[in-house]
């Protein structure tokens, strides 16, 4: 018989709705942050997308429209105005995703990948730096006292590729279509508006102080479908 899989919650290092879900869950929820298992989310390159198409797991990914973009502008910044968050838009003017998330999986290998994501979230949406510049990467490792280089060039180790390769099959065996995804048995929740739900199921369904939704619904990123959209290549999703 398959052991039962423990609720978990797919993040995203690009997504500001990933940012926001990621402070909710460990500021506001810490004990569920510490019984869920966190597994990453990232758009694929031509290699990781080869990888995937030849197990039958392709994610089809297309561009935001315009209309879409800014709309998620002024959504993040009421968002944040609504938590006294500072947040600076970044520029992403050459984006490979592979270079942050794979470098996510070296530093949870060494019992620091909650600390690695906070530093990356806090280098994308409060200093507006590139994250997909190896350089940011290998800084952020550094000042946590790893790899450096290491973290920074994670995308050319075969062996992390493969285990990216395994998380976004994981992505697809649940169903996953955006990010923030949450999934707690055969329930699937949805944007950070449902972290709510997903946190009263994981504490047994029973209802709980601060387990309500947050005032202002939240728009997410899309993505697999072939009429969604996943974020624009200069910017967020």
């Amino acid at each position: 018989m398959a052991s039962k899989k423990p609720p978990r919650w797919y993040f995203s290092l690009r997504s500001p709705y990933s940012w926001f879900a990621y402070r909710d869950l460990v500021e506001r929820y810490p004990d569920v942050a510490d019984a869920v298992e966190w597994a990453p989310f990232f758009e694929p390159d031509p290699r990781t997308e080869a990888a995937l198409d030849a197990v039958g797991a392709r994610l089809e990914v297309v561009p935001m429209s315009r209309a879409k973009y800014f709309y998620i502008l002024q959504d993040v910044r009421r968002l944040a105005q609504a938590r006294g968050w500072d947040v600076t838009w970044p520029v992403d003017r050459a984006p490979h995703w592979e270079v942050a998330h794979l470098a996510y999986l070296l530093a949870a290998d060494a019992g620091r990948g909650r600390e690695f994501i906070d530093h990356v979230y806090r280098a994308r949406w409060e200093r507006g730096l590139d994250i997909s510049d190896r350089g940011t990467i290998g800084d952020i490792a550094t000042t946590m006292g790893l790899d450096g280089p290491r973290l920074a060039d994670a995308c050319d180790d075969e062996d992390v590729r493969r285990r990216g390769v395994e998380c976004l099959v994981a992505c697809f065996k649940d169903g996953l279509f955006g990010v923030p995804f949450f999934v707690h048995g055969r329930d699937k929740y949805f944007g950070i508006d449902r972290l709510a739900p997903f946190v009263a199921a994981v504490r047994g369904g029973r209802p709980q102080d601060g387990a309500r939704p947050l005032p202002e619904p939240a728009g997410v990123a899309l993505l697999s479908a072939p009429q969604a959209d996943t974020g624009p290549a200069g910017g967020c999703g």
